[in-house]
């Protein structure tokens, strides 16, 4: 008897301000094994459901997600506007809680320094944050995390920021998820804290989780090896 005719398609969604480059470790991996495709819908528009209706409206049949940070809250609202096109999702570093007043205000801070034309005053001090301290002292790859967020441009981070900001409450349609899900986060995530994962295991009990060692907010490009296992472990069920 045939077993799932329709192989899905598999589609990466990069973080805030973030590109195709955090992913330049995964691609040749999956690349391989599926049609892998690493989408811009994040570029195009300025809300996260607009976002996820975009990934949707563009890729069609079934589809496997595969998101970090900014990247799995629009994964996790097209799984909730097109529950049935969802084949798994795997969340990197992700948060499902609507936006904590006091981050609203910090990005609300920031938005007003980015449309002063301070972006590399405000990008470079603190990009620190999103590594583990060991990685963070790697000058290179903190460099070129800068240069891909530099890169974004004012007004991207600006509308962005904004779409983050005004996020739907996912944990509302968590519990109903059947698709596969694994939830990958680094141990010492300060931009997006363990318990963040932690709360979407309990929403989504079928959920595997791998928490990466020695690593901060930027899974991808701090411990590729560790985040390449994980996935490709997960995915074999569709391989």
């Amino acid at each position: 008897m045939a077993q799932n005719p329709v192989m899905p398609h598999l589609v990466l969604l990069p973080g805030l301000a973030c590109d195709e480059r955090i992913w330049e470790a995964q691609l040749p991996a999956l690349e391989p094994l599926f049609e892998t495709r690493v989408t811009d819908a994040h570029m195009r528009h300025d809300t996260i459901e607009a976002m996820a209706a975009a990934v949707l409206r563009e890729n069609p049949g079934p589809l496997l997600l595969c998101g970090a940070s900014m990247g799995g809250m629009v994964a996790m609202e097209a799984a909730r506007q097109a529950p049935e096109r969802i084949a798994g999702l795997a969340l990197l570093g992700t948060n499902a809680r609507p936006e904590a007043p006091e981050m609203y205000e910090l990005r609300e801070s920031a938005i007003e320094l980015f449309e002063r034309g301070e972006l590399r005053d405000v990008i470079e001090p603190n990009v620190v944050f999103a590594f583990h301290p060991a990685q963070a002292a790697d000058e290179a790859l903190v460099q070129r995390y800068v240069e891909i967020v530099l890169d974004a441009g004012t007004q991207q981070l600006i509308t962005q920021n904004r779409a983050v900001m005004r996020r739907p409450d996912a944990r509302t349609h968590l519990p109903s998820l059947r698709a596969p899900v694994l939830l990958v986060c680094g141990d010492t995530d300060r931009l997006t804290p363990p318990d963040c994962t932690r709360e979407i295991a309990a929403l989504v009990p079928h959920a595997e989780v791998v928490w990466v060692p020695q690593c901060g907010h930027m899974l991808t490009m701090e411990q590729p090896a560790s985040v390449n296992a994980a996935l490709l472990g997960w995915l074999a069920q569709w391989s």
